[in-house]
């Protein structure tokens, strides 16, 4: 007579309690820092997570396609990059109203030196970036030294500049761009290869210095993610870096026969390339610093020694520097400057783009990164609206609203922040 014996059963794998505990605590810190007034940009990703749903729902694929997709990005573009520069303005409390046709100023004398005086591309483009930067320099000197507010002197410098515009496009009107290089920038793509290439070496970038932060962090004894916090992180940001890459590498023409379009934009990378440089100057650099301390308190950054009116000065030029380049693309997409380059509703879209995405507008708080969310918010606003046929005036009170509510927001959390001592 065989006996047998009976095995016990087994279930799944206990999870490991460590694990839990870190993806617990970080979720109640991020709870917590929300209840204290850092909210961050979460209204702006839940803002566009329901604009990407509500337009995919009511057009059907027009506005998820490859083809709008890479609209898209060409249409936010420039706005983001005129943000970028305003969140530096921002920073420090103050306004920039001229940024628009610094734009079109600078790339009205980028337009002056390769069509009308043959020089090379490059040398021109500096000298494009340099003239917005000494106009952001003269700003900044009559706010910082005369005290004007930036206010009074940015509508002036708005005023002037305009008329500098119209000179400069004279009876003709534009200002024609003819050289390949410049026009790639907003009308070519990358080769496949290379897309994926610089794809995938963000990816890892990202997270090799992510986790090198990490580490720093819990070297220095200061509060750090678990290691499968940075490891959700890192994966969700390679989904969406990949996912793009490989949506945009369809093909994406309406015509093949005529032309191919595949891969991912050439301003893509400019615009990445300015996010990485720009974060790394406001957050790893001594420079960085002051500037969220003049914004945070001027009187306090002064008595810590710091030169307020320098951090003003170059946040000034940094911001003239930005519409610049902006300014360039605009003129790319349509092959010349006119009167309206960097006008009509450039500035306040920039402006919204930063507030939108969570630069507050009280100074010494803000990222970077808030103007390209707050960039990719209204240009969904924009495209999807023209999509469903509305007219102009249903767009302006879509866009005004969420502009509104952004700056409540950012009005509530100061008040929670204050409330809660975090300010």
């Amino acid at each position: 007579m065989s006996t047998t014996t009976e095995q016990p059963e087994t279930g799944p794998a206990p999870a490991d309690p460590a694990l839990e505990r870190g993806v617990r605590d970080s979720f109640d810190d991020y709870v917590t820092k929300i209840k204290g007034g850092d909210v961050g940009a979460l209204p702006a990703v839940a803002a566009l997570v329901v604009l990407v749903i509500v337009f995919t729902f009511l057009t059907g694929d027009k506005f998820t396609n490859a083809f709008n997709f890479s609209n898209l990005i060409l249409q936010g573009s420039a706005i983001a990059t005129f943000g970028m520069g305003l969140v530096f303005a921002l920073l420090i409390g103050e306004i920039d109203l001229s940024a628009g046709y610094t734009g079109g100023v600078c790339a009205g004398v980028l337009g002056i030196l390769m069509t009308n005086h043959n020089w090379p591309w490059l040398p021109a483009l500096i000298i494009c970036i340099l003239t917005g930067t000494v106009v952001g320099l003269s700003i900044g000197l009559l706010v910082a030294r005369l005290g004007v507010p930036s206010f009074v002197v940015t509508l002036a410098y708005f005023l002037a500049l305009q008329g500098v515009l119209l000179l400069q496009t004279g009876a003709g009107g534009t200002i024609a761009y003819r050289n390949e290089a410049i026009l790639a920038i907003m009308n070519k793509n990358l080769p496949l290869w290379l897309g994926w290439s610089l794809a995938i070496l963000t990816v890892v970038a990202n997270a090799g210095l992510s986790f090198s932060r990490r580490l720093s962090r819990a070297r220095a004894g200061l509060p750090t993610p678990s290691v499968l916090v940075w490891a959700l992180k890192s994966v969700a940001f390679a989904v969406v870096i990949l996912a793009a890459t490989a949506y945009l590498s369809k093909e994406r023409s309406r015509n093949v026969a005529l032309a191919s379009l595949k891969g991912i934009p050439i301003v893509v990378v400019i615009v990445g390339f300015l996010l990485v440089v720009l974060t790394f100057l406001l957050t790893r650099t001594a420079w960085g610093r002051h500037v969220y301390a003049v914004g945070g308190n001027t009187e306090a950054a002064r008595r810590a020694g710091i030169n307020v009116n320098w951090v003003k000065i170059s946040c000034f030029m940094m911001c003239s520097s930005l519409a610049a380049m902006g300014g360039v693309m605009l003129a790319s997409r349509t092959n010349s400057v006119n009167p309206n380059t960097g006008g009509s509703d450039t500035l306040l879209f920039a402006v919204a783009a930063a507030v939108i995405g969570g630069t507050s507008l009280f100074g010494g708080r803000g990222r970077v990164l808030d103007a390209i969310l707050g960039a990719a918010v209204i240009t969904a606003i924009l495209n999807g609206m023209t999509l469903l046929n509305q007219p102009q005036g249903k767009v302006y009170l879509i866009t005004g609203g969420v502009l509104l509510l952004a700056a409540s927001v950012d009005a509530i959390s100061r008040r929670r922040a204050a409330a809660s001592g975090r300010v």
